[in-house]
């Protein structure tokens, strides 16, 4: 029988389709670019890995279910975002031909995991796991893509908080980086300890990440006590 812990993609995947809502008002207000776009995206693969959680705990173990949640969860869980930090930080141009090389990755892999035998769990029905693919090798795929969002995610969020922190008007983003820093580096723990068959701790990492993440946002997007309007900062607002 799963446990309490099974139960909390059901309401990270709440919080994650509101948060995506609320970045696709923004950019509808704003129209400043594709970067809120690619981080609406990110909230949406969110709430899409979290869901296929929420179903595997209520409903069991089902093949379909287990595709989409490596697919939304191990490869298209952080590259959304991060490449919505991509086109903040590097040119357009050069935004562009990453985004070219980062999707051709995802959708080899992606084919690779809908194409893959798998043999299903023999005993626990509501635990999900990359070790049922037969073709052990398509778990390499999610590493690499899981480094190239950590890169520009975390560390463009490190690198934001650190520029700000020397701002004397600006430490509201400061803290704000620093909270989506910390939010985005949590689910990519959890998803290492899916790899040794502890998924619970993925489910916990993946709500405190994601609350992390939004108070981030807010805390960035914020209007300062003086009154002057608070421009978007360069960093994932997942």
């Amino acid at each position: 029988m799963p446990g309490l812990v099974h139960f909390l993609p059901i309401l990270t995947t709440a919080v994650a389709l509101a948060f995506a809502v609320a970045l696709v008002r923004r950019w509808l207000e704003r129209r400043s670019g594709p970067h809120l776009l690619w981080w609406a995206a990110g909230a949406l693969t969110y709430a899409i890995g979290t869901a296929t959680e929420a179903s595997t705990t209520l409903f069991g173990w089902r093949e379909p279910v287990f595709r989409a949640w490596y697919i939304a969860g191990a490869l298209l869980g952080g590259a959304p975002l991060a490449q919505g930090t991509v086109y903040l930080l590097l040119s357009r141009r050069t935004a562009h031909r990453l985004t070219a090389l980062l999707l051709a990755v995802i959708v080899v892999a992606a084919t690779c995991v809908v194409l893959s035998p798998v043999t299903p769990p023999p005993a626990d029905a509501h635990r999900l796991t990359g070790r049922v693919l037969e073709w052990t090798w398509v778990r390499a795929f999610s590493p690499f893509i899981n480094l190239y969002a950590l890169t520009f995610l975390v560390g463009g969020a490190a690198l934001s908080a650190a520029r700000y922190a020397r701002a004397v008007d600006s430490p509201h983003r400061a803290a704000g980086n620093t909270l989506i820093a910390a939010g985005a580096l949590l689910p990519g723990i959890g998803g290492a300890f899916t790899r040794f068959g502890h998924v619970e701790v993925l489910y916990v990492t993946e709500l405190i990440g994601l609350l992390l993440i939004i108070a981030g946002y807010h805390t960035i997007t914020r209007r300062p006590s003086s009154g002057v309007s608070d421009a978007p900062a360069p960093v994932p607002a997942r």
